[in-house]
């Protein structure tokens, strides 16, 4: 797989970005700030209309829908799986704004998997449960993701339930949930399947959903960077979010790679590996210069 070094400098090669949409994720805010922004966004899973999107679905290319349903399964299972690891993070609040911030984010989640739960059933067509859709899409998914989500992010968790006054727990988990599963994976997959469905033309009640999970994403990556910003202030803490970050990237990083492909050189939905880490690891290089994190003095 890429080196830690390799990932941490591919931000200005052969980059699809758009600098708007990021820089969102870089204003400070605070809890209470992002609590009040969460009351001005609401919006809600089940009223958006995905009849267009079936017929879509069904003129698609098998292979087609193979792609796509890869890319996608990987979101459904990772929504549930960060709304069920969540609570931890909830118990660790510090005042009364960040206890407020963190339940609303605990129910974006939810609401993300909602939206994925009814594309699968009313779209794909997958009958059933809400769990059985989930266990089928699960087939999906390769070991880097199991090893991230039900590994990592389970451990992680558990350690923070086990004690919310660790403050290192705490430290370990955000930069595992907010700057690589959020910041990381979701945006840049949100941003590279958002412009394939748009350019196409197709899936729009899909797109009208994933554009505001990207909205909630943003305001979550938000409190990450924030948070982190404070606790960096330690020297201790500054360090160990690095060597987080060094373990963590090169897993993040395969979690990114289809089923089968050299992992040095693929394409996603028409997307160059190149491009998809270059827009990746160049938007979590912009957070950690605000946190006040050198990835690469960490490194050497």
């Amino acid at each position: 797989m890429p080196t830690l070094l390799d990932l941490t400098s591919q931000g200005d090669v052969g980059t699809i970005t758009d600098e708007s949409k990021l820089s969102a994720s870089y204003t400070l805010q605070t809890p209470q700030q992002l609590y009040e922004l969460w009351e001005r966004q609401q919006w809600q899973s089940h009223v958006i209309d995905l009849s267009q999107d079936r017929e879509d679905w069904m003129a698609l290319s098998e292979d087609d829908r193979a792609h796509l349903s890869w890319n996608l399964s990987s979101f459904f299972i990772g929504e549930e799986r960060v709304t069920t690891q969540f609570s931890g993070l909830v118990q660790a609040y510090e005042d009364q704004s960040e206890e407020a911030y963190l339940t609303t984010q605990q129910v974006d989640e939810a609401r993300h998997a909602q939206h994925f739960n009814r594309f699968y059933e009313q779209v794909v067509g997958l009958d059933g449960t809400f769990d059985a859709r989930l266990e089928r899409a699960r087939n999906d998914l390769n070991p880097a993701f199991i090893q991230l989500f039900d590994g990592e992010l389970v451990q992680s968790g558990k350690r923070l339930i086990a004690d919310p006054t660790d403050i290192e727990a705490k430290v370990d988990f955000v930069t595992l949930y907010h700057m690589i599963i959020e910041g990381t994976l979701a945006l840049t997959g949100q941003f590279f399947i958002t412009e394939y469905l748009e350019e196409k033309g197709i899936l729009p009640g899909f797109v009208e959903g994933f554009r505001l999970i990207s909205q909630d994403e943003h305001r979550h990556v938000a409190y990450g960077t924030w948070f982190l910003q404070q606790k960096a202030r330690d020297p201790a803490l500054r360090r160990r979010i690095a060597d987080r970050l060094m373990h963590l990237i090169p897993i993040a990083a395969g979690v990114l790679v289809p089923p089968g492909a050299d992992p040095y050189n693929f394409e996603i939905l028409g997307y160059s590996s190149e491009q998809t880490n270059g827009f990746a690891f160049k938007a979590l290089n912009r957070r950690l210069k605000v946190i006040g994190v050198d990835m690469a003095a960490a490194a050497a």
